[in-house]
């Protein structure tokens, strides 16, 4: 991993379309988040209310991607 993205901690608020999901962060901002690929692959499934270890763009501070399901 690069030194220009950083993982956060968040809570999976509500499931979108497309495997796109709301994502409360630990700094208390509302981003919009993908599944990662292999989590897209192996079929690892995520609903609201679970715990989730974001990977933040570092270009878009409003979007990043589910990396793992905690």
């Amino acid at each position: 991993m690069s030194d220009q993205n950083r993982l956060m901690e968040g809570l999976v608020e509500e499931a979108l379309p497309g495997g796109n999901f709301k994502v409360r962060l630990s700094d208390d901002s509302v981003i919009l988040a993908y599944l990662a690929g292999k989590m897209r692959l192996y079929h690892i499934r995520v609903v609201p209310g679970d715990r989730v270890l974001v990977e933040m763009s570092p270009y878009d501070k409003a979007r990043g991607r589910l990396v793992r399901r905690r």
